[in-house]
């Protein structure tokens, strides 16, 4: 039964000291979709993920990932089958190795490469470089990429490994609107692939939403708000009643764009 769910969290909390940051969070993400996780600043958005990829124990519930439930197996496999961008990765990695190392660095999903790469995995990096439009770059030190650059670098680094599940933890920020775009573009092709992993967006912008992602969630304090498919969580009641502000909605491409709405008069 479990392995029909890429993510299945059932009724988990984490609270930190005294302070609850997660509270009874119920959801489950099942094969062929990909979702995003919508929430502002200090929704638990971070701690959710954590708790997905096991760096982090609930206070209570069960989390199983990928068919496996957590406490029941070896936590260092299974996150070779997750692959996570975030800028935290990025602070960590070293600077002065090329595009082509950084990428080579995820099939044993280390920070530096440690162990001379097959011709193999050589030939898969540069493919997967070439893949995300970087393949010129893969002998320039990565401080000298351009922030959209070195995103493509990270989620290339992520897929080196042929991971399962996909983690791309607020890959557009820094970004300028056109770097965004391109980005985004190639998030949307990773997504069309048959033989691709589950791809989890997290975000608090909207408009990043693409129609590749079936499904949404909504966080807010620490719970969730909404989850289900993206046509039904992306309307003008639903996302006015999670920002606490009227807004108003248009859909361009199959994308929904937020602005604010007008208030009603004070009485």
């Amino acid at each position: 039964m479990l392995d029909q769910f890429v993510i299945d969290i059932s009724d988990v909390s984490w609270q930190r000291e005294e302070k609850h940051i997660l509270r009874h969070i119920h959801w489950q993400v099942k094969k062929g979709e990909h979702w995003c996780l919508v929430g502002q600043n200090g929704s638990g958005k971070t701690s959710l993920l954590n708790l997905i990829c096991g760096y982090t124990w609930p206070t209570k519930g069960q989390v199983s990932v990928l068919g496996h439930r957590y406490g029941e197996v070896d936590l260092r496999d299974m996150r070779k089958s997750i692959g996570w961008v975030s800028s935290s990765l990025m602070s960590q990695l070293h600077e002065n190795e090329t595009a082509e190392r950084v990428v080579l660095s995820g099939r044993e999903a280390t920070i530096g490469l440690y162990t001379k790469p097959s011709a193999e995995d050589i030939d898969r990096a540069d493919a997967l470089l070439k893949e995300f439009g970087c393949g010129h770059l893969r002998h320039s030190p990565f401080r000298t990429l351009s922030q959209g650059e070195r995103q493509k670098v990270l989620i290339a680094r992520a897929l080196m490994a042929s991971p399962r599940l996909l983690i791309l933890d607020e890959p557009c920020t820094g970004l300028d609107l056109l770097a965004r775009e391109q980005l985004l573009s190639m998030i949307a092709r990773v997504a069309e692939q048959s033989d691709g992993p589950t791809l989890l967006y997290v975000t608090h912008h909207i408009e990043e939403i693409l129609p590749c992602f079936t499904h949404t969630l909504l966080l807010k304090a620490g719970q969730v708000v909404r989850a289900g498919q993206s046509l039904d969580v992306l309307t003008k009641e639903v996302l006015s009643g999670f920002f606490g502000v009227p807004l108003e909605l248009r859909e361009v491409s199959g994308r929904v764009w937020v602005s604010l709405g007008e208030a009603s008069p004070a009485r």
